[in-house]
This record gives C-alpha cells, structure tokens and sequence, in this order.
C-alpha cells in the first residue's frame, strides 16, 4: 500500500499485557532495531474496478447512514488518508512503544499520544480480533470504547466486520478499519503497531497531530489515487466527500467535477461507471 506501509511500525509494548485470539503473551520490552524493515502490505481493488453509478450530483447526504464498508470508505477515506501524511511528518522514522497502563502510544520522550484500541491481527493464523472480544487481555472498557461504538454500528447496519468478533484477515484489511474508524470517529491518525507475533491497531486523538494538518493543494492529487488504488469505491462519491472536508467550493459540468479553494481548482473527470479518469489541479 505504497505510503501507509510507511505506518506499519515496529516498536515495543510495555505495561498491561495483551494476548493475541490464539493466548500467546505479547513480549514486554520486545527489542526491535531501529529503522527495521518493514513489511510492503498488498493492494486491494485495482483502479478500474467496476462500481455501481453515480447517485445524485447534489452534495453528499451525511445524514444517512452508511450501511457498508464500501459506503464508510467512500465517505471517510480520503480525509482519513490524508490525516496520515500529517501523523507521519509527526512521529518520523521512530519506532513505538506503547503502555497500557497510561493509555498511551510513544514514538520518543516528547511525543506521547493518547489510544483507542481496536483490535488485533495474528500474522500465523491471519485473523482480527476486535479489541471488545479480547476477553484475555484485560483491557479497560475506556480504551475500547471506539471499538464497543463499531460494534453497536455494525449491529444496527448489519454489518459484519463491526459485529463479529473475530474475521479472516489479511493486512492490507487493517488500513480499511483503520481509515473508517479515524473518519468516523474524527481522530487524528490511526497506526498499526507490529510485535512481532501480531499487530495492534490503535487510533490517536492529539492536538499536536492536529496543529501538523496541511491545507496543501496538491496533495489531494497524491492521496486519492492512492486511496481508489487500494479500495473498491464509487471514485466520485468518495472524491465529492474529501473535497467537502478540505472546504472546496464544487461544481460540475457534464463528466466533470470542478472544486475550486482560494483561487485553486482541482478538475477531476469520471467516464460512465463513474470512475476516475484524470485528476489535474
């Protein structure tokens, strides 16, 4: 996945243990070398992946619910996405260390960041386990309580990633998670702590994240790419909603979206599947 492999980090944990689905206890003070090499995550739907038609040409409907995964990534994935270019100036080229204890992700002495966990993945057996279904790791219904909110939605919406307690995975699936949760629940970044048997995925909610965001123009023109590339989407829905949390002013004219900020224009043009066919800004 390109960029977000970039935060699939190696690190340490410390404090209250975690054990994976399988019971195997989570090393404290697991020593991994700075700068190790980090894995290179798979790509999901290819860019020409067919998606349904477009809906209305109107704004975006944000009173509904979204009632699948493809849905919430249309929705949140873009801004999500673009969230993590920020946390990765934040945290640099730092390994982790996380304490349970404190509730708290730490990249060096100075940049402590408060977590929400939301599950496990085991490398041997390739499956996720939500972090309210962990019942042998002892973690306090405060650090789960985004994870309890997916839960709840996925109930309500029948849908089984949030519902069910344990799914077969692979690791480019924690970037979807990932992505939904920092969208729906506003959170700075979300980031895929490795320990080696497995990984832990955590959201992070910090001013100091939040000071780093970069109204850069040009970058929307690297993010989405990126993010049709790895996810099945509508490519216009799903870029009418990352416009309108980077506050652009959008218009359109035939296959054309026209969005326009501070003297800025970004052209996107879509053929009859409403997919992406050229991006220029």
């Amino acid at each position: 996945m390109g960029f977000l492999s970039k935060l699939f980090g190696k690190g340490t944990k410390t404090g209250q243990g975690t054990e994976s689905e399988q019971g195997a206890k989570v090393e404290q003070d697991t020593k991994v070398e700075q700068g190790a090499k980090v894995d290179q995550v798979t790509t999901g739907a290819e860019l020409g992946a067919k998606v349904e038609q477009v809906r209305s040409t109107e704004k975006p409907d944000d009173s509904l619910p979204y009632r699948t995964e493809k849905e919430l990534i249309e929705r949140f994935g873009g801004i999500a996405f673009d969230k993590q270019y920020d946390f990765a100036t934040v945290i640099g080229n730092n390994n982790w260390n996380i304490d349970m204890g404190k509730e708290v992700i730490s990249f060096e002495p100075n940049l402590d960041f408060p977590i929400q966990v939301l599950g496990t993945f085991s490398h041997s057996s390739e499956t996720w386990l939500w972090a309210w279904a962990n019942t042998k790791s002892g973690l306090s219904e405060h650090i789960t309580q985004q994870a309890l909110q997916l839960k709840k939605y996925g109930e309500e919406q029948e849908i089984d990633l949030f519902s069910n307690s344990s799914v077969d995975f692979s690791k480019d699936e924690l970037h979807r998670i990932g992505l939904i949760a920092s969208g729906m629940f506003d959170a700075s970044a979300y980031y895929i702590a490795d320990y080696g048997q497995g990984a832990m995925l955590v959201t992070i909610k910090s001013d100091l994240v939040d000071r780093q965001r970069q109204d850069d123009h040009l970058r929307i023109l690297s993010v989405f790419p990126q993010l049709i590339s790895q996810f099945e989407m509508n490519h216009k829905i799903a870029l009418q909603w990352y416009l309108e949390e980077k506050s652009y002013k959008i218009s359109e004219q035939g296959a054309q979206l026209i969005a326009t900020k501070g003297g800025e224009t970004i052209t996107a043009e879509f053929d009859e599947l409403s997919r992406l066919t050229n991006l220029k800004g």
